[in-house]
C-alpha cells in the first residue's frame, strides 16, 4: 500500500482523524458519531451530569444536557414528558434529580401546551414529598406560582386519600429548607373533603390533634395522633407500641429513641427497601443487625426477594454503592461506624443482580470491553457516586457474565488489559481489580482489533465506556467491519453502552448491527439480550 492510500484510506482511519463526514470530534478531540437527541435525553435522564466527566466541567455538561433537553421538548413535548414519566416509574436510573428537573424546566416553558403536559406529569414523577420539595425549589428557577402551577400542586395533595396524605405530611416534613407550609402556602389548595381537610390544616399547624384520635379516630387522625403521642413519649416501650400499632416510620421518631435496638427492631418490621437500605449502617452500629440476629436474616431476606426488590424501585446502583460503603465498616462523612456482618455484604451482593429487569441467557458469544482508562477514573465518578465509572462498568458486565455462558471480559485503555474477572467472583472483588487497573489513554476500538488478533468468535461485542476514544490506529466502526469481514461473521453485533452523559456514541447509526444503550439503566442488560438474539 503506498503512503497516498495509507494516508487517505476509508477503511482505516485514525480515532483522531475524522473518517466521515457525520462524525464530531469527542471531548478529547477523537471523532465518534453525534448521539441522537432522544437518546442524549435518555442518558441524562439515567446518568445525570452531576460531576460533570474527566473532560467536560459539571457545568458545561449540565449546560449541554439542557440544550439537549430544550431540543426535545420543541420537536415534541408529549413525546419528551412521557419519556421522563416511563423512566422515573420504572426505576430506571439512580437519582430522581434529572427527571424531577427536566419536569420542571418543562413546566416553567413558554410553550403553553409544554407545560400543560409537564404539570400533568407532577404526581407520577414527583411520588414522595421528598421528591415534591425538590420539583418546588426547581421550578421556581423558570417560573412564578401562576394558578397551572398551583392548581397542580395542590393536586398533588388533593388527589391521595387521607390516610396516605398524612403518611406523606409526616414522614416528608421539609427538606433543605422547603416544608409543607411552605408548598401549601403557595398552592392553596381548596376542598370539601373534610379528611383531607384535617391533614392539610395539620401540615400548617392549625390542628390541635386530640388524644382520643389515637385509639379512636379515623385511619388518617390515628397516624397524626401516633406521631404527636411519639413526640411525648417518656420510654421506649411507648415508641415501641406507637410504631407496631400505627406504622410509624423513622422520620416521624424523636431523635433520643434513634439510638435504641427496640426501637430500629420495630421499625424494621415494616421498613421499606429504600429506608433498609440507608439505615443498614445505623442498624449494625447499634447491635440490632449482628451475626446470627433475628434481624440480620429478616434483612438478607429481603435483599434475596426478587419481587420486593423490583417492586420498590431499588436501583442496582442504590444497592452497588451501599454494599461498598456497608463493607468498608464507615461512612463517607460522620464518624458513624461498624462491624459489617458477612452474610449481609453476601445478600447485597446478591441483591445487586435481582435488580435488574429479568433476562433470558442467548447462547450468543459475547465479547466485553470495560474500558479502564484515565477517563474512566475517579475525575468522572458514576451518576456523582462513590464509585469510578470503570468499577460501576465492571459491575454492570458482571450482569451479563452471569447472565450467560459464553464470554470473554477484559478491560482496556491504550493497550489491553487483563482484569482476571469470572463470573462467580464477588463485588467487591471486581471492583478491586478494576480499580488496580485504572489508567492510560483511550482506544474503544481494541476489543475487536483484539478479538481479530486471536481470531475470537464473537457473536456480539459490549464495550463500556464514556466514549471519549482518541488513541487507536483504526476507528472501532471501522474495526467491527474488519472483523466481520476477515472474520466470515457478518452478522457480528457492537453494542455501546454508555457511561457518562455525554452526546456522542462509538456506535454507527447508520449500522443495524450497532446499539447504544445507556450505562446504569436497569433494563439496559435485557436490552442487549434481546439485540444480540435478534
Amino acid at each position: 500500500m503506498s503512503i497516498y492510500a495509507q494516508r487517505a484510506s476509508t477503511r482505516v482511519t485514525p480515532q483522531m482523524k475524522q473518517a466521515r463526514s457525520d462524525q464530531v470530534a469527542n471531548s478529547a478531540g477523537g471523532f465518534v458519531f453525534q448521539l441522537d437527541k432522544w437518546k442524549c435525553l435518555e442518558r441524562f435522564l439515567i446518568l445525570g451530569a452531576e460531576g460533570g466527566t474527566y473532560y467536560v466541567k459539571e457545568g458545561d455538561s449540565i449546560d449541554k444536557n439542557v440544550k439537549c433537553l430544550d431540543a426535545c421538548v420543541q420537536e415534541d413535548a408529549a413525546r419528551t414528558v412521557k419519556t421522563i414519566v416511563a423512566i422515573s416509574e420504572e426505576g430506571r436510573a439512580p437519582k430522581q434529580a434529572p427527571a424531577i428537573f427536566a419536569l420542571a424546566k418543562i413546566s416553567g416553558s413558554a410553550d403553553p401546551t409544554a407545560r400543560k403536559f409537564a404539570l400533568g406529569a407532577i404526581e407520577r414523577v414527583c411520588r414522595t414529598g421528598s421528591f415534591l420539595f425538590d420539583y418546588v425549589r426547581d421550578i421556581e428557577q423558570f417560573r412564578g406560582w401562576g394558578r397551572g402551577l398551583r392548581t397542580a400542586i395542590a393536586n398533588w395533595y388533593l388527589n391521595k386519600d387521607a390516610r396516605e396524605l398524612a403518611y406523606q405530611i409526616v414522614k416528608y416534613q421539609q427538606r433543605e429548607g422547603e416544608s409543607h407550609v411552605d408548598t401549601l402556602r403557595r398552592a392553596h389548595p381548596q376542598t370539601q373533603n373534610e379528611d383531607l381537610q384535617d391533614v392539610l390544616r395539620y401540615a400548617v399547624g392549625k390542628l390541635e390533634v386530640p388524644a382520643t384520635w389515637l385509639d379512636t379516630g379515623k385511619p388518617h387522625q390515628q397516624v397524626l395522633a401516633a406521631v404527636e403521642a411519639a413526640k411525648r413519649a417518656t420510654t421506649e416501650t411507648e415508641v415501641v407500641r406507637l410504631i407496631t400499632a400505627h406504622g410509624l416510620v423513622r422520620e416521624c421518631i424523636p431523635t433520643q429513641w434513634l439510638n435504641s435496638p427496640a426501637v430500629w427492631e420495630a421499625l424494621l418490621e415494616k421498613m421499606p427497601m429504600h429506608a433498609m437500605v440507608r439505615n443498614l449502617a445505623k442498624m449494625t452500629s447499634i447491635g440490632l443487625i449482628a451475626p446470627m440476629s433475628e434481624a440480620s436474616k429478616k434483612v438478607c431476606a429481603a435483599f434475596g426477594n426478587t419481587d420486593a426488590i423490583r417492586k420498590s424501585r431499588l436501583h442496582p446502583m442504590a444497592i452497588l454503592i451501599a454494599h461498598g460503603i456497608y463493607k468498608s465498616g464507615h461512612g463517607q462523612k460522620g464518624k458513624l461506624s461498624w462491624t459489617p456482618v458477612p452474610q449481609l455484604v453476601d445478600a447485597l451482593d446478591s441483591a445487586f443482580y435481582l435488580g435488574f429487569a429479568n433476562i433470558v441467557p442467548t447462547g450468543k458469544n459475547w465479547l466485553l470491553g470495560i474500558d479502564v482508562s484515565g477517563s474512566m477514573g475517579y475525575d468522572s465518578s458514576a451518576a456523582g457516586g462513590a464509585l469510578s465509572c470503570a468499577e460501576v462498568a465492571a459491575a454492570m458486565a458482571m450482569v451479563t457474565m452471569r447472565s450467560e455462558q459464553n464470554w470473554y471480559c477484559h478491560g482496556f485503555c491504550n493497550t489491553f488489559v487483563d482484569l482476571g474477572l469470572t463470573a462467580k467472583m464477588t463485588l467487591d472483588a471486581v471492583l478491586s481489580n478494576t480499580r488496580q487497573r485504572n489508567f492510560g489513554s483511550t482506544d474503544c476500538a481494541l476489543p475487536m482489533v483484539y478479538a481479530l488478533q486471536k481470531r475470537i468468535p464473537v457473536d456480539t461485542f459490549v464495550v463500556y465506556t464514556d466514549n471519549e476514544t482518541w488513541a487507536g490506529h483504526i476507528q472501532p466502526f471501522q474495526a467491527l467491519q474488519q472483523y466481520r469481514q476477515q472474520m466470515n461473521r457478518p452478522k457480528a453485533k457492537l453494542i455501546v453502552c454508555g457511561i457518562t452523559a455525554t452526546n456522542f456514541t462509538i456506535a454507527d447509526p447508520t449500522d443495524p448491527g450497532m446499539l447504544d444503550v445507556v450505562g446504569f439503566d436497569a433494563t439496559a442488560p435485557a436490552v442487549m439480550a434481546d439485540f444480540s438474539r435478534e
